[in-house]
C-alpha cells in the first residue's frame, strides 16, 4: 500500500531541513552530520525525480515541489507528535514570536493565567524587533506583531491599539514638576519601519511654553528599558500604557500631568498573525482564545 513512500527517517530529515532552512541546523537537531543530511536529501530527490531544495550559500530554499512536500510532512509529524504526547501525557510546545518589550512587560507577567487554564501546553517565546515571515518560518506557530495594523493583511487579526502616556515614580515627580527640569525618557525603535513616538514631536504638537524650552532626552532602543529607567527614578517615560499597566496598578509609576500636554494619545497596534497551517491547531486555538479577552483587560 505504501511501497512508493520514502522511509520515515528520510522524511524526518527533509522536514527538519525544510523547517530550519539549513542542512547544518537540521543536522544539529537530528544529531547527525551535515553530510548525512545532504546525502539523505539527495537520495530523496533522486527517488522522487525532482529537486526539493535550491542550494544557496549557507542556506537552502525550497522549490515548489519542496514546498508541497514540506506542507505535508510538517502537518503529519506535528499530528504524530501531538498524538504521542496525548498517549504518554507529555506537555506540548507552542512557539510564539513577539517583541522583547511586549514579552517582558505583558506576556510573561500574564502567562501564568494561560498555564492555569491549559496545563498541557508549554510556551516558548522568541523575541526580536524585526517582523519575521511567520508564513514561511515553520519554527514559529504564531506571531504577536507591533506596528501599524493593515486590516487587509492576510491571516492577521487586531488585538489592541495602545495609548502612549507619560509616567514616572511618585518620588521623581515630587522633585520635578516641569518638563524642562526633568529628564525625559523615550524609545528609539530598532525597527526603523515603525513611526517615531518622541517627546519632541509631542511637545511641539501640544506644548506651549515647553516648546521653546530646553529639555533633556535620554533614549533607549527597547521600550522595556525605558520603563525600567523610569522605575529606577531616572526620569519621565513616554511609553505604552499597556506595558506599564502593572507598574501603575502597583503605584510604582504614576501618570505625569501637565496643563499643556494631554495625558494620553493613540499609539501603535498589537496584532496576531497565524499562518493557515496552524489555524486549526488546538494549541494555537487555545492560546488565541485566551489572548483576545486577556489583552483587552489592559485597556482598563
Amino acid at each position: 500500500m505504501y511501497s512508493k513512500l520514502p522511509s520515515l527517517n528520510v522524511l524526518r530529515t527533509f522536514d527538519a531541513a525544510a523547517r530550519l532552512k539549513s542542512f547544518k541546523k537540521a543536522a544539529d537537531e537530528l544529531h547527525v552530520t551535515p553530510t548525512a543530511v545532504s546525502h539523505q536529501i539527495k537520495t530523496l530527490e533522486e527517488g522522487l525525480g525532482t529537486r526539493l531544495f535550491e542550494r544557496q550559500i549557507r542556506a537552502v530554499k525550497l522549490t515548489r515541489d519542496g514546498e508541497l512536500l514540506s506542507d505535508t510532512t510538517f502537518n503529519v509529524f506535528r499530528q504524530i507528535n501531538e498524538t504521542v504526547n496525548d498517549i504518554v501525557g507529555s506537555k506540548e510546545m507552542l512557539t510564539i514570536s513577539t517583541t522583547s518589550s511586549f514579552a517582558s512587560m505583558w506576556l510573561v507577567p500574564n502567562l501564568e493565567k494561560f498555564y492555569e487554564a491549559n496545563p498541557g501546553i508549554d510556551v516558548s517565546i522568541q523575541t526580536g524587533e524585526q517582523k519575521i515571515d511567520v508564513m514561511r518560518d515553520r519554527r514559529i506557530d504564531l506571531a504577536i506583531s507591533y506596528g501599524q495594523y493593515d486590516p487587509a493583511q492576510p491571516h492577521a487579526s487586531k488585538l489592541v491599539t495602545e495609548k502612549f502616556g507619560m509616567y514616572a515614580t511618585p518620588a521623581y515627580l515630587d522633585k520635578f514638576t516641569n518638563l524642562n527640569d526633568a529628564q525625559l525618557l523615550e524609545t528609539e525603535w530598532v525597527n526603523k519601519s515603525l513611526p517615531p513616538i518622541a517627546w519632541e514631536a509631542l511637545i511641539n504638537q501640544q506644548g506651549r511654553e515647553e516648546s521653546q524650552a530646553n529639555y533633556t532626552v535620554r533614549r533607549f532602543d527597547q521600550e522595556h528599558h525605558v520603563i525600567q529607567a523610569a522605575l529606577a527614578g531616572q526620569g519621565i517615560a513616554l511609553v505604552s500604557s499597556i506595558l506599564v499597566r502593572n507598574a501603575v496598578k502597583e503605584q510604582w509609576l504614576v501618570p505625569f500631568s501637565n496643563n499643556a500636554l494631554q495625558g494620553e494619545f493613540i499609539g501603535l497596534t498589537y496584532y496576531l498573525v497565524v499562518p493557515p497551517r496552524n489555524q486549526r491547531n488546538k494549541n494555537v486555538v487555545a492560546f488565541t482564545e485566551w489572548l483576545f479577552p486577556e489583552i483587552q483587560k489592559s485597556l482598563f
